[in-house]
């Protein structure tokens, strides 16, 4: 399919929801991405002996039940979680970041670039829905132009070690959905980001960083640490590099300044785009929505495990 024609069929993510109140709608899949059902075949190949494991819902109900107490080193403190965690909820997820990727323009033109190495940190990626996602609209994207000097060079950083997770998935997607594997990679950080060592994540050289279901998380956790992680964003990415953050609609807390309370993602603009009206920051916003929704089409796709539909909001910066 030529470019022009895919480029009708495109259906993107609308860039604004305030207007009318309502949630826009990210497309099943499209012409820009691997198909749902080579995204399950991944997950099923790969986690074939989770799946089949007769403690899977026993590790499940544990991690459910640590996620619910916001214990987070706790729900993912051995393999048996990670891997129980990686079966059930990774691969909705990376349902919808492909969708994503694939609908916000400035990210899949990274993808498409047919010269250029791009690399992309993922913040809190190990559970490798972004991995995959990314991934999905790279290996598509290259079909047309496989033997393009492209890389796309994946770095997760993580405070649980899922390296075996990454690793399992990166073979698969390498052997199958790549003509070179050499074209397609990551690299695993088992690390707390808000700690580590700034050199070490390579910040100058990124073309993208996400912070997917993250931030709350982290502003839950430490408030001034993760704030001096955005203030490192803003002093060492590159200009024209892209930020993606994304939480579940509506579930960003409150945080006292003073006497007043504001919402986690006003302070996050002030820290990223300057003050309401002033717009001086280090970033601009580039495409956003404050209620997005990705829903399964159950009739397209199969999966031992039940596959939620997710709603969320997202913001899209570009470095100035």
């Amino acid at each position: 399919m030529n470019r022009d024609r895919r480029s009708k069929k495109r259906a993107a993510a609308s860039t604004d929801s305030n207007e009318t109140g309502s949630s826009d709608i990210l497309p099943f899949t499209s012409d820009d991405c691997m198909e749902p059902t080579k995204i399950m075949d991944l997950f099923e190949v790969c986690f074939k002996n989770v799946l089949d494991s007769p403690e899977l819902q026993e590790h499940i109900q544990v991690v459910k039940g640590d996620l619910y107490n916001r214990d987070y080193l706790s729900a993912f403190n051995n393999d048996d979680k990670r891997f129980a965690y990686a079966s059930r909820w990774t691969p909705a997820r990376a349902l919808a970041y492909t969708s994503l990727f694939a609908s916000l323009e400035p990210i899949k033109e990274l993808m498409e670039d047919p010269e250029s190495k791009k690399s992309v940190l993922c913040v809190g990626g190990g559970a490798s829905s972004e991995l995959v996602g990314l991934a999905a609209v790279f290996a598509r994207l290259k079909e047309y132009n496989s033997g393009s000097a492209s890389e796309l060079n994946i770095k997760l950083i993580d405070i649980a070690d899922w390296s075996l997770v990454v690793n399992n998935l990166t073979s698969y997607m390498k052997s199958n959905w790549v003509y070179h594997q050499e074209k397609l990679n990551s690299e695993f950080v088992c690390g707390d980001v808000l700690t580590v060592n700034p050199d070490s994540l390579g910040l100058e050289t990124l073309d993208l960083v996400t912070l997917l279901f993250t931030t709350n998380e982290l502003f839950a956790e430490k408030r001034k640490e993760t704030i001096r992680l955005l203030q490192l964003l803003n002093s060492r990415c590159k200009q024209g590099s892209l930020l993606l953050i994304a939480e579940s609609a509506g579930s960003y807390s409150h945080i006292t300044i003073g006497e007043r309370r504001f919402p986690v993602q006003f302070l996050i603009d002030t820290v990223l785009i300057g003050k309401p009206g002033e717009s001086n920051g280090a970033w601009e916003i580039v495409q956003q929505s404050e209620s997005c929704w990705y829903r399964i089409n159950q009739k397209e796709v199969e999966y031992p495990m039940k596959l939620e539909n997710m709603r969320f909001f997202y913001r899209l910066y570009r470095k100035n």
